[in-house]
């Protein structure tokens, strides 16, 4: 029988990344522990442990007792074999996570943009500051990912279009990594969102899903066999210029003095942050954000139901829209005013959904705590530096 060169080595990789893939998601085990949930023999499960240890990627972190004989060594990941970094860039301010091997957060900084809109100085001092906070070496970081508003094209990792940040071009991803000297990927924060939700919140577990975030702007991420559908240009989910009854299309909107002509239009015109605030006002709830007009309104209780049911009903032409299309397992309700609602309305837009087109899709609230957004880079840039990890 002819013998294939190269298997020998292929098996002990498969071994080594079914380990630390365990050791990973489970945290520290004992050598028979990972021959037992691996299949591995205790000769092999010991073999894959030294060479793991060989590369500087585990370490004998404890003791387990036994019932007889000496106590078993416990096994774990060394946090700082590697780090990432996960960033959420809007606007005003930018916020940078730190995050070890394992995803615990070792340093968390925001900055203001202070009008800056230079991409590539903009991200440099968020991620060397975070990194001077947490006492890690920029060199450490084996992934960077950036959230970002707007299409962001899958084929070259730019962002094609932000109305909120005009100085990211074209060009844009590559003068990072360039800057960086480390792996960058950019993309649209609503997809980071879903990602966190998928991962830790909401719709864990869920291969098919659509989160629909309502902020200052409208958006949408689609999860279609725990895969993010892009689209050809990146544009999928850009669900604010969907045509609605009533409501102009975007194009043909003129200019309204205090409103920004990129958030008017379809319908984005009826549940943007600015649309719900003047929702709100008719209704008692005016003063502060839209988000803090949503979350007074369910905390008003019966008062506030008629401004949460027509939010609700504004809320379910775009998720009907979408479910008759996709026919999802979960909508996710996210940003600001999402996670505002809660359960008081994304049940209101489950009922209205089902009265408005044959599909009831499972409605509900996010469920990831903090910032979503963040979190997502994090997650994916975890991704992505443990594959390197594994084929290195």
């Amino acid at each position: 029988m002819e013998r294939r060169p190269g298997v020998p080595r292929l098996l002990r990789e498969i071994n080594d990344r079914a380990a630390l893939e365990l050791l990973l998601a489970s945290g520290p085990l004992t050598r028979g522990q990972i021959g037992e949930m691996t299949g591995l023999s205790k000769v092999t499960a010991s073999q894959t442990l030294a060479r793991l240890e060989e590369r500087g990627l585990v370490e004998v972190v404890g003791e387990q007792a036994g019932n007889r004989g000496p106590n078993a060594a416990l096994y774990g990941v060394i946090p700082s074999s590697a780090y990432v970094a996960g960033l959420d860039v809007g606007p005003e301010s930018v916020t940078t996570s730190i995050a070890d091997i394992n995803g615990e957060i070792v340093a968390e900084v925001s900055l203001s943009t202070n009008g800056h809109d230079d991409p590539v100085a903009l991200v440099h001092n968020a991620v060397v500051k975070a990194c001077r906070s947490g006492k890690v070496a920029l060199s450490r970081l084996r992934a960077i990912v950036i959230g970002t508003p707007g299409v962001v094209d899958p084929r070259t990792g730019d962002v094609r279009f932000s109305f909120d940040l005009p100085g990211w071009h074209e060009g844009s991803h590559e003068a990072l990594a360039r800057d960086l000297r480390r792996p960058v990927s950019i993309e649209n924060d609503v997809n980071l969102a879903a990602i966190a939700e998928r991962a830790e919140g909401a719709a864990k577990g869920v291969d098919d899903f659509v989160l629909l975030w309502v902020e200052r702007g409208v958006g949408l991420a689609v999860m279609l066999g725990g895969r993010l559908h892009r689209g050809r240009s990146g544009s999928a989910g850009e669900i604010g210029y969907l045509p609605v009854p009533g409501v102009p299309l975007a194009q043909d909107v003129k200019a309204v003095p205090g409103r920004m002509p990129a958030l008017a239009g379809g319908l984005q015109t009826l549940i943007s942050a600015e649309a719900v605030t003047e929702l709100a006002g008719p209704h008692g709830f005016a003063g502060g954000s839209a988000a803090d007009s949503v979350r007074a309104a369910v905390e008003a209780g019966d008062s506030g139901a008629p401004f949460l049911s027509e939010l609700a009903r504004r809320l379910a032409l775009g998720v009907a829209s979408v479910c008759v299309v996709l026919d999802p397992t979960l909508v996710v309700l996210n940003g600001e005013i999402g996670r505002a609602g809660g359960a008081a309305l994304s049940h209101r837009v489950e009922e209205a959904v089902a009265r408005i087109c044959p599909i009831r899709p499972e409605v509900v609230a996010g469920e990831v705590k903090g910032r979503p957004v963040l979190r997502g880079a994090v997650l994916a840039a975890l991704d992505q530096a443990r594959e390197e990890i594994f084929v290195s």
